[in-house]
C-alpha cells in the first residue's frame, strides 16, 4: 500500500514539474487545495524524515539483514525528496500557503532543521563525492547525497513561504523570526555558502543536481541558490510586518551587519532590490535597536513530529525488525513486479521531458531529434 502511495506522489511530482515548465500547473494546484492534500503531504514529509533518523540507522546496524535488493529501502529514502520537490513546485502559488493551515508551522520547523544541516555542511566545506561501497554503506552514502539536495529544496520552500509573510499567521511569523531566528541562520548561509567550495585553485558550485567547475569569468555571478537566500532575507528584514515582530537586539544586529561586506556593486547589479537591504543595514549600523516589546502571545506549536515521536518512543528497533521481515525482504517475484511498476512510472518519454537540457548528437554535438532504436541511449541529428 505504501509503495502505491509513493508511486502516486512520484507521478504527481513529475506532472507538477512538466506542468510548471509550460505554465499549466494551475489545475494541479487547485486539486491540492480542494482536496486539502497539502497538510497530508507535510505530515508524510515529516514521517519519512523521522524514519530516516530513527529506523534507517537501526536497519544499517542489523548484522543479519542482507536483503536481496536494497531498492525498496532506496524508495523510502527517495520519498522525502519527491515530496519536498512537489511542495517546492506547489508553493509558488499563494493559495497553497493558505491551504497548509496549522501544518505550516510544522513545515517551517522542518525547513529550519534542513537549513541547520546546510550550515553544518558549509562549515565542513567539501563536495559530495561517491565512492565504491557496498550495502548498507552504499545506501548511507546515497542518503547523505540526497540529504544535501533535500536541504537545498527546503531552502527554496522556505523562501517561497517568506514571500507570503503578509498572510502568515502570527504563530508562523513568530516562529520564523524569533523562535528559530531565521534571519541570523540565513546570514550564516551567506557566510559559509555550502553550495560552493574551492578545490585545487578551482571554484566548484552545486546547481541542478551536480557539482561543476565555475569558469573564472563567472565566479562572481550569483547562482539561483544565492538568490534564494538574499530574497528570503529581503522578505524577512524589509517587510513592515516582520520589522514590527522581529526582536532586533544587540546580538541580532551584530549578525545582520555581517552582510555588509557581501553587498558589493557587482552583487547589487545582479539583484537591484539589494540596494534597499544596503540602506537598511547602513541605518541599522548607526542606530541602537529598540528593546523588544513583551507582548502576551498564545503561540501555536507544531504537533506532527512530536505526536509521531511520542507514539513510537522506545519502539524503533521493534519497528525496524518488523519492516525487515515484512517489507524490505521481498521475494524475487515481488521484486520483478515492483520493477515493472516503476518501469511504467519512469518511462523514457517521461524522463526525457524532465531533463533540462536537450539531447545532443553523438557525432557533431548539435541538438538531436532522433534516438538509436537499438541501444535507446545514443542520439543523432540525421540518418
Amino acid at each position: 500500500r505504501w509503495l502505491q502511495q509513493h508511486e502516486s506522489v512520484e507521478k504527481l511530482n513529475m506532472h507538477a514539474i512538466l506542468s510548471a515548465s509550460v505554465g499549466e500547473e494551475q489545475l494541479l494546484t487547485e486539486l491540492l487545495v480542494t482536496y486539502a492534500k497539502i497538510p497530508v503531504l507535510i505530515g508524510e514529509l515529516i514521517s519519512v524524515e523521522i524514519w530516516k533518523h530513527k529506523i534507517f540507522p537501526v536497519l544499517c546496524r542489523l548484522e543479519d539483514f542482507k536483503p536481496r535488493s536494497t531498492f525498496p529501502i532506496y524508495m523510502v529514502l527517495r520519498h522525502e525528496a519527491s515530496i519536498i520537490n512537489l511542495l517546492e513546485t506547489a508553493f509558488f502559488h499563494k493559495e497553497i500557503c493558505k491551504s497548509s493551515e496549522d501544518s505550516i508551522v510544522d513545515l517551517i520547523d522542518y525547513c529550519h532543521r534542513k537549513l541547520t544541516l546546510l550550515a553544518a555542511w558549509g562549515a565542513n566545506k567539501q563536495g559530495a563525492t561517491l565512492a565504491v561501497v557496498v550495502p548498507p554503506q552504499e545506501l548511507q552514502k546515497q542518503d547523505e547525497t540526497m540529504e544535501f539536495e533535500i536541504s537545498l529544496k527546503a531552502l527554496s520552500v522556505l523562501r517561497l513561504i517568506t514571500d507570503q509573510v503578509e498572510s502568515l499567521s502570527l504563530s508562523a511569523l513568530t516562529r520564523l523570526l524569533n523562535t528559530h531566528n531565521l534571519p541570523c541562520l540565513l546570514v550564516q548561509l551567506v557566510e559559509c555558502c555550502p553550495w560552493s567550495y574551492w578545490e585545487a585553485g578551482k571554484l566548484k558550485k552545486f546547481e541542478n543536481g551536480v557539482w561543476y567547475v565555475v569558469p573564472p569569468e563567472d565566479q562572481v555571478k550569483m547562482t539561483k541558490l544565492d538568490g534564494q537566500v538574499w530574497i528570503a532575507l529581503l522578505n524577512l528584514l524589509l517587510s513592515p510586518e516582520c520589522q514590527r515582530k522581529y526582536h532586533l537586539n544587540g546580538f541580532n544586529k551584530s549578525q545582520l551587519l555581517k552582510l555588509r561586506p557581501f553587498l558589493t556593486d557587482i552583487l547589487i547589479d545582479q539583484l537591484p532590490n539589494l540596494m534597499q537591504m544596503q540602506r537598511f543595514l547602513s541605518y541599522l549600523a548607526v542606530t541602537e535597536p529598540a528593546p523588544p516589546k513583551k507582548d502576551l502571545i498564545l503561540e501555536q506549536v507544531p504537533i506532527i513530529r512530536d505526536r509521531i515521536l511520542k507514539q513510537n518512543a522506545g519502539k524503533w528497533e521493534a519497528i525496524a525488525k518488523h519492516q525487515v521481515k515484512h517489507i524490505f525482504s521481498p521475494t524475487e517475484e515481488e521484486l520483478k513486479l515492483q520493477a515493472c511498476r516503476w518501469a511504467q512510472t519512469y518511462s523514457l518519454d517521461m524522463m526525457e521531458a524532465l531533463i533540462p537540457d536537450k539531447p545532443r548528437c553523438g557525432m557533431c554535438g548539435v541538438e538531436a531529434a532522433k534516438r538509436c532504436s537499438r541501444c535507446q541511449n545514443e542520439w543523432y541529428c540525421t540518418r
